[in-house]
């Protein structure tokens, strides 16, 4: 594909690879390290709109975006149309690239209010509620949402068109329903479907499952989708992205990242964390990372323990430098 790739008039390059909006994962710190190695879209975590409009700290927090994140998309949810309504034009006035419209995250205190998944179980209501956010914004909307609410009410195809012609400037599909969770293998079929649809001129991005450089290029050369959106296998793993590029340039593997490059990225991951979030929550959300920061190290237990348990940031520093020692030279699996 040789034509870049644009949401809206935003240019995202030829086959870009998009950071998945995920909760308690991609803040600035974490974004910082994915852009650096190669991602070429940005999502925020998701955003309540109740949050925003009633100025809740932790929601205005999470608007914080970055010039060198560019292009970047703010990510929202919410049951209620003229919440969300409002919420778009105050995310619209922290000047990101795009503002994108949570319609897939499947956790039971979002979609069982009718947010996020939810709203699969009213298809007028999510035609309604994306036409009146188009409208109340000037920058491109997107939406992320996943095939339906089960497997009996898969009508992503039909969806898909309905969101179009309402304004939408981008589309990313996670290819599982709504009960299924995360659970089972991400189905692409229909994801293939609404891109091949001869009606569909706007950007359609898959997610779900791509945890290797071979499965992406079989996915986009298979299903022919215009980018490909990565969500856990990045997590820990911010040199997916380049991973991926690079196989699909030359065919071959990037070497993995050394020791001392993980133990780098780690460290920078929680610096960043310490900035932006206080001491805190900076130890609490960056426990997650660190066991796929140090995935294939062999007798890590002890110091996955360690990480995941510190309540000091002092001595979060010093187990990544014991690490580094320890393992300096070790083949990583």
């Amino acid at each position: 594909m040789s034509e870049s790739v644009k949401i809206g008039n935003v240019e995202v390059g030829d086959f870009p690879l998009l950071l998945a909006p995920m909760e308690d994962v991609s803040d600035p710190p974490f974004r910082a390290l994915c852009k650096q190695h190669g991602a070429d879209v940005m999502y925020t975590e998701f955003i309540s709109s109740e949050g925003l409009i009633r100025d809740a700290a932790k929601s205005v927090q999470k608007l914080d975006i970055f010039e060198y994140e560019r292009p970047i998309g703010i990510q929202i949810f919410g049951y209620d149309i003229d919440s969300m309504r409002e919420a778009a034009a105050i995310c619209e006035e922290a000047n990101p690239d795009i503002i994108d419209i949570n319609y897939g995250c499947p956790v039971k205190k979002v979609s069982c209010k009718g947010a996020g998944a939810g709203i699969l179980r009213d298809i007028p209501k999510m035609v309604s509620m994306t036409e009146e956010i188009v409208k109340a914004v000037n920058k491109p909307v997107t939406v992320k949402t996943r095939l339906g609410w089960d497997e009996n009410s898969k009508y992503i195809v039909e969806v898909a068109e309905r969101l179009q012609d309402v304004g939408i400037q981008g589309l990313s599909i996670h290819g599982r329903t709504r009960k299924q969770m995360y659970k089972g293998e991400a189905d692409w079929t229909l994801i293939g479907d609404v891109k091949n649809n001869p009606r569909m001129h706007i950007p359609i991005f898959g997610n779900g499952d791509i945890d290797t450089p071979e499965k992406a290029v079989e996915y986009r050369d298979r299903y022919g989708v215009d980018g490909i959106m990565i969500g856990r296998a990045s997590i820990g793993y911010p040199w997916v992205f380049n991973e991926i590029k690079h196989y699909m340039k030359t065919g071959e593997h990037l070497t993995k990242p050394t020791i001392k490059e993980r133990v780098e990225a780690a460290r920078k991951h929680f610096e960043m964390a310490l900035e932006w979030k206080g001491e805190r929550l900076a130890i609490n959300e960056t426990r997650r990372h660190y066991t796929s920061y140090f995935k294939g190290l062999p007798n890590f237990k002890e110091y996955r323990t360690r990480l995941v348990t510190e309540d000091y940031a002092e001595q979060v520093f010093e187990i990544l430098n014991e690490i580094e020692e320890t393992y300096v030279g070790e083949a990583i699996l």
